[in-house]
């Protein structure tokens, strides 16, 4: 198995970049597997202190060791020489890291479809289900890349979230920044900027990708040297008891910035372990120390977030691509349960 090195990984040394990647051996194991031959860069033998370079070939022969099991519910939505869009479950990770490599979409492209050298041009979380789009070629690639750091793509999600009174329409805007009063490193927290708060509105009719993707400036004055400006504009589609299904449009795109949005609102994700009721409940839940009253708090067993569409355009015909995917089968019996 093998890919290419990410820019974030130029300079760091081969055991440290695997021990952080695929964290189901620690420094030691990997240098151990180094030792043994199963790990080349560029198809050559290297030390566990080479310094990797961004787009190095790294490979590796995995081992036995057995993987959690995901859901392969992968649904094809449409294929040609240039992209691939798939409907995933909310149980799949895309790319290999900590204890999945085998269990991913990643390796399932490879295995199952015969492709070698893709992209994922969107990338969502294994507990989020929905829209994957895969760019079989460079120029693919590098269109549509274009488009999403152009402002030109819509994105659309579907959420369930815990309301018992969620606005018809708002707009959230402000800075995502390390959440340093959380015992969860990875944790995020949505500021909202003074003056510019979610509030309920309705937006004016637009017509074009560019009009609808339009951005506020961010302001000059970021509260910290990590914060990210975000923004993301929500609306109502069903109120059910204590359950809200909304639709996310992020005119930015953060890590976890839907999710840390929305519990800074008051109205978290459900299942959310990280951004939900309890951060408690992810610490447990990485433990596998979960209890069954800890499973009726969440709801569900993942979180309850789903790419529901796209709107770009195709990167070698230039025709509009729209897609929009129905709820998976889990989070509409939960909202047919709470309706109920």
């Amino acid at each position: 198995m093998g890919f290419e090195v990410p820019e974030s990984a130029d300079g760091t040394a081969a055991a440290d970049f695997l021990a952080a990647r695929f964290s189901y051996h620690d420094r030691a194991g990997w240098c151990d597997r180094i030792a043994a031959g199963a790990v080349a860069v560029n198809d050559r033998p290297c030390a566990p202190d080479s310094p990797l370079k961004t787009g190095d070939r790294l490979s590796y022969e995995p081992d036995d060791r057995t993987e959690p099991p995901v859901d392969f519910n992968i649904g094809i939505i449409s294929d040609d020489d240039d992209l691939l869009l798939i409907n995933k479950s909310g149980n799949l990770p895309c790319h290999p890291g900590g204890r999945y490599f085998n269990h991913t979409l990643w390796a399932w492209l490879k295995k199952e479809q015969g492709l070698n050298d893709f992209t994922f041009v969107n990338r969502i979380d294994r507990e989020t289900s929905g829209l994957v789009v895969i760019a079989k070629n460079f120029a693919a690639s590098e269109n549509c890349r274009k488009q999403f750091s152009g402002r030109k793509v819509v994105k659309r999600y579907k959420a369930l979230v815990e309301a018992r009174n969620f606005p018809e329409e708002l707009e959230a805007a402000g800075w995502l920044v390390a959440d340093t009063d959380s015992a969860i490193r990875k944790k995020r927290k949505f500021i909202q900027v003074e003056g510019r708060d979610a509030s309920p509105r309705r937006p004016p009719v637009l017509n074009t990708v560019e009009e609808r993707t339009a951005r506020r400036s961010a302001p000059t004055n970021p509260p910290s040297a990590d914060a990210e400006w975000a923004e993301t504009k929500f609306r109502l589609l069903k109120q059910c008891n204590g359950i809200a299904l909304i639709e996310a449009e992020p005119h930015t795109g953060r890590l976890h910035q839907i999710r840390a949005t929305l519990l800074a609102l008051g109205t978290p994700i459900v299942g959310d372990k990280l951004y939900g009721v309890d951060e408690t409940l992810f610490l447990r839940f990485c433990k596998d120390t979960l209890t069954d009253a800890d499973r009726a708090r969440l709801r569900m067993d993942r979180q309850a977030l789903h790419a529901a569409g796209l709107s770009f355009r195709h990167p070698k015909f230039g025709r509009p691509v729209i897609v929009d995917l129905d709820l998976p089968d889990d989070m509409q019996q939960l909202l047919d349960d709470s309706n109920s």
